[in-house]
Formats: C-alpha cells, structure tokens, sequence
C-alpha cells in the first residue's frame, strides 16, 4: 500500500496531483530561502496568524499549508504525502484527491483558528497530511476485506505513532494535527467512490 517501486518518471505521470502538490511546496520554500520577493512577503502574508484572520486575512486559512519553516519540516511532510498520497489518489481520481487534501488542511487550520489564542501562528501541511492519516484509518475500519491484515495494521501504528509524536514533540501544532485526522476521517465517506 505505501511502497513505491516506480521511477521518478513513472510516478510523476501516475500521481500528477501528488507531485504537483509536492512541487508547490518546494518552489514555495525556494523562494523563502531565496528571497526574490522583498521582505520575506511569502511569510509575511501566508503564516496562519489567528490575530489576522480575525481581523478578515481568511486566505491564511489556505496558505499556510505550502509553507514550511525549516527544510526539515519540509522534507517531512513532501516525503509523508509521497507516501500516503499515491493510493489515496488512485482510489480518488487527482481532482478528488486534491479537493480532499487541501479541505482537510483548510479545515484543520479553522480549527486552529478557532481554538489556539489569537497571538498563535502557524505554517505547514501536517493537518492535511493528518487527513489522509484519517481517511486510511477510515479505510481499514470500515472497508476490512479490501485489506490484509499487516496492512491494517501498518494503518494503525502509524496512526499510534504519528498521534504520539504530536504530543511529544515540540512547537507542534495539536489542534491542527488532531483536527486535520479527525476530519480526514469523517469527510472520507464523502469523497468514497460507489465501488468502495
């Protein structure tokens, strides 16, 4: 389910919207790392900043989720939806996959918008990398038969693990990533094909 045998060439061509989705989170960090743009402004105008989506910056809700504050933090969440995202979009089709990736990151952020204080802030793809989490553990809940037993079960320590390491490790967003599962699960039956 998540192993990947395929050249770079192959898999470009099999999950377009993966790779697209990757692509903008790189191109994103470039141009923070290498400003063209004066001031930072990517930052300056994409970091979830509660105070200002209260104040009416709702496009905050969006844009968080193609920045990254380090190349570590991106390079974990571009290899998680590498992993994860390939057999989602399969399953989905690559407009109902990014449909599905980018609600659960915007809705996670309304989440963390609506429970962290105004002074919080915050960049990074994780709620929406917790969604597909929660659309997999939707999938080996109530679809068993179309998976092995280890591959259920591969499901549910990621799951175990990723929920842990949440809360043990530091300047993590919480809400975002719990909120990011939990509606990656529930809004999974939504975007399910009849088949399935």
């Amino acid at each position: 389910m998540f192993t990947r045998t395929e050249s770079f060439r192959e898999y470009a061509n099999s999950y377009r919207a993966v790779t697209v989705l990757i692509l903008i989170m790189m191109l994103v960090f470039v141009l923070v790392l290498f400003p063209v743009l004066p001031g930072n402004v990517l930052f300056y105008y994409g970091t979830g900043v509660n105070l200002y989506i209260a104040d009416g910056q709702w496009w905050r809700l969006i844009t968080p989720i193609f920045l990254h504050s380090t190349f570590t933090h991106l390079l974990f969440n571009g290899f998680s939806l590498a992993i994860f995202g390939p057999f989602l979009e399969k399953l989905l089709g690559a407009f109902k996959f990014s449909i599905f990736f980018l609600s659960t990151g915007i809705l996670a952020n309304i989440a963390t918008f609506l429970i962290n204080p105004l002074t919080y802030n915050h960049v990074g793809a994780s709620g929406a990398i917790f969604g597909l989490l929660g659309f997999f553990l939707y999938l080996v809940l109530f679809n068993k038969t179309n998976f092995t037993n280890n591959e259920r079960n591969t499901v549910y320590t990621l799951t175990g693990i990723a929920i842990i390491m949440t809360f043990i490790q530091p300047q993590i967003n919480v809400v975002g990533h719990l909120a990011g599962m939990a509606t990656g699960f529930l809004t999974a039956p939504l975007f399910l094909r009849k088949k399935w």
